[in-house]
């Protein structure tokens, strides 16, 4: 039996330069180059330093990805790329580069979403997705439910952010509360010293039949908190905050999830996205799936976060299905829906 296609995956959009090599449900090799520290000081990213930072990491990065798996460029078979959602300029830089990769190897490009692949990603740790399955994405720009009954071909949306996503939040509470940037790994340490019962924080849509998610009013809820204390001189304890506000926001997503569950007769859950990596939401999502009966899936905190492996698996799904090949003159879409898996 012939070896599977190689596929490269390239993802550019936000402010890490991934890049990976699958095989099948393989990994080969994922590298990321992070511009994280270049951005800290703003506390967020700025896409201009995004782009520039990408331009920078590109080559190196796929060079790398390259050494770490003892290939070269003429084993590649195929190459993706996220095509969006993401930042407009980010994005640019990826799809050019995958574009020229494409070209100059003389091998099909497949511009696929972002969104999609952080759910094929899970593939490489944990084997086929059941058929169908709910997945949750949880990220600093995307709160999202998902049905998917087959990620290479078909994911329908049930629910989405209306106003801050999750990672959002975490990165403006931490803003508040004198952490760095990233907010959420360091909102999760400072946790595990607080309590989460400490403070009563709200939970946004908690109840209200929708499987939308609302994170901005619970964001000014600790802000207002975190003042009132300042404001009478008292010390704020960031441990019990920060242990609170998580506490808040990953009882809404685990609760919503399986609501999803429920409301759909699925049995299978997928957690992805940066914001999966949250030891919390990791094992009381554990603890309810189990309680319900529903078998979770959530892959381990390096494919969370964004990489190059995510799109590379997408990639392999694609051309295992037979997908079409998309274009060499796919645009970059920063706001290309989750239901367009590639273009």
């Amino acid at each position: 039996m012939p070896d599977e296609p190689l596929v490269l995956g390239i993802e550019t959009s936000c402010d890490e330069t991934g890049v990976g090599l699958v095989r099948g449900h393989t990994l080969l090799a994922d590298t990321v180059a992070s511009s994280v520290e270049e951005h800290a000081r703003f506390g967020g990213v700025v896409p201009e330093v995004a782009s520039r930072a990408h331009l920078e990491a590109m080559t190196p990065t796929v060079e790398s990805a390259l050494r770490k798996a003892g290939l070269r460029f003429s084993d590649i078979d195929a190459v993706a790329v996220t095509a969006g959602p993401g930042l407009a300029g980010a994005l640019l830089v990826g799809v050019a580069a995958a574009k020229a990769y494409a070209l100059g190897l003389g091998v099909p490009l497949y511009g696929v979403n972002h969104l999609a692949a952080h759910v094929a990603v899970d593939q490489l740790e944990h084997g086929p997705l059941p058929k169908p399955s709910i997945a949750m994405l949880v990220s600093g720009g995307h709160s999202s439910l998902l049905l998917v009954p087959d990620v290479a071909k078909d994911v329908i949306s049930l629910g989405s952010t209306v106003d801050d996503a999750a990672g959002e939040a975490f990165d403006k509470v931490a803003r508040v509360l004198g952490l760095p940037f990233p907010g959420g790994p360091h909102i999760d340490r400072a946790a595990v010293e607080g309590s989460g019962t400490a403070i009563g924080f709200p939970r946004g849509k908690y109840d209200d039949g929708t499987l939308d998610f609302s994170f901005s009013g619970l964001k000014t809820a600790v802000a207002r908190w975190v003042e009132a204390k300042q404001r009478a001189g008292e010390p704020v304890p960031l441990a019990d905050v920060a242990a609170s506000f998580q506490e808040a926001v990953v009882d809404v997503l685990t609760r919503k999830a399986l609501q999803a569950c429920r409301a759909y007769d699925v049995q299978d859950l997928l957690i992805g996205g940066g914001v999966a990596a949250n030891s919390r939401l990791r094992s009381l999502a554990k603890e309810r799936c189990e309680a319900a009966g529903v078998r979770l899936r959530v892959p381990r905190p390096g494919l969370c976060t964004d990489n190059g492996a995510m799109i590379a698996a997408l990639g392999a799904e694609l051309v295992a299905s037979g997908a079409t090949a998309s274009r060499l003159d796919i645009p970059a879409d920063s706001s290309m829906p989750v239901t367009s898996v590639h273009v």
